[in-house]
């Protein structure tokens, strides 16, 4: 199950970013044919996730985020935050 918060913040962080979400759902690719994110656009997202959550995608995951749908991401940052020791342990 997708985590509520991560996929709002996403959503409202493409938003922000200027890029159209009316009729994004969960099986929307980032990249081309979906949310359309170009490389500068997928790296913003990913850097306000890794602010906003504390957690880091690697080198490897970041190039390949825009096959991605926005599902997937959501639940690449909740394997990510699940992975994240707990704060102050």
């Amino acid at each position: 199950m997708i985590d509520p918060e991560i996929r709002q913040f996403a959503l409202a962080s493409l938003r922000e970013m200027n890029f159209e979400t009316e009729g994004l759902d969960d099986d929307s690719v980032l990249g081309p044919a979906g949310a359309d994110l170009d490389s500068v656009a997928l790296a913003e997202l990913g850097i306000r996730v890794e602010d906003r959550f504390g957690v880091t995608f690697a080198d490897d995951e970041a190039e390949s985020l825009a096959a991605l749908t926005i599902g997937e991401f959501c639940e690449a940052v909740a394997a990510l935050l699940a992975a994240a020791p707990a704060a102050g342990s």
